[in-house]
């Protein structure tokens, strides 16, 4: 379906560019939301008319995002999820989830503008491109973990995966290392070492007088 978009579409074209694309996304998407008009003759010289119009209200549109969304831009938000020792999340991280951490009163994210291909199911600092405006994008830190404090330590580039990993092995070490004192002092192995000495010596003397 030939479609002449009113604003520009990323990754699809600019405004007053006439493209090709599939019915289902014509219908669904771009012109639901006034983004395209069907490439007909008559909404062609429509477009010509009020191009001038369309694209000075564009670039108000973008400076108006621009503006009001200028905090977003490289900012932090934390979400904390139950996740296994491994990183896993029990569960994800949606659009919906990043939409409702970065909205505020100065300026509403809705789920269209998080552009992330699939959820996030690991823990740690995700990076993820908000397009508050076709003209306008900003990147924004997710940082996802278990508690408000591995957070922190996340955001001060702590792997916390890798830290609980060492400190379990560590741990493992030193109860291992507890258990070994525990069953045999140092004088005990000294002396069991005497002990064998003197009975291997013993049974040599035994072998010679036999032979």
């Amino acid at each position: 379906m030939e479609l002449v978009l009113l604003e520009r579409v990323d990754k699809l074209g600019g405004v007053g560019d006439v493209v090709d694309v599939r019915p289902g996304y014509a219908r669904n998407y771009l012109l639901p939301q006034n983004k395209a008009l069907r490439a007909t003759k008559a909404n062609l010289e429509r477009f010509e008319r009020e191009r001038e119009a369309l694209e000075k209200l564009n670039a108000e549109r973008a400076d108006k995002a621009r503006t009001e969304g200028a905090h977003l831009d490289g900012a932090s938000f934390v979400l904390i999820r139950q996740a296994s020792e491994s990183g896993q999340l029990y569960g994800s991280v949606s659009t919906r989830d990043i939409a409702d951490a970065a909205t505020s009163d100065a300026f509403p994210v809705t789920r269209g503008m998080v552009d992330m291909n699939q959820p996030i199911k690991t823990l740690g600092l995700h990076e993820i491109r908000l397009v508050l405006h076709p003209d306008v994008d900003v990147m924004v830190t997710i940082n996802v973990a278990r508690t408000e404090d591995e957070a922190e330590r996340q955001a001060q580039g702590e792997d916390v995966i890798q830290s609980a990993a060492e400190e379990d092995r560590a741990l493992a070490e030193a109860q291992a290392a507890a258990l070994f004192e525990a069953g045999a002092e140092p004088d005990e192995l000294v002396e069991g070492s005497e002990d064998d000495a003197e009975g291997e010596a013993a049974d040599a003397s035994e072998d010679e007088e036999q032979a």
